[in-house]
């Protein structure tokens, strides 16, 4: 099966705003309900190459908590039914 190039971009559209919204919510929430806003960072702390002419700084964490995940798998499961 061939999945086209827009169905790709749908999907990471809705699984990044799974993923946002789930956060948000286990942050909101964390407070009565700790286990939601449990989570981990992973990640590469920034780094700059400076070459004299352009100096360059790259980096990328991605922290996700319990409800971020959930938020990802309901997402997907919408993705699904579409």
């Amino acid at each position: 099966m061939r999945v086209k190039s827009n169905e790709s971009v749908i999907l990471l559209v809705l699984l990044l705003i799974g993923a946002i919204f789930g956060s948000l919510i286990g942050s909101a929430f964390g407070d009565t309900i700790p286990l939601l806003n449990y989570g981990k960072t992973i990640g590469v702390d920034p780094f700059v190459v400076d070459l004299n002419v352009i100096i360059l700084t790259f980096g990328l964490k991605l922290s996700l908590n319990l409800a971020g995940i959930i938020g990802i798998i309901i997402a997907f499961v919408v993705y699904k039914k579409l």
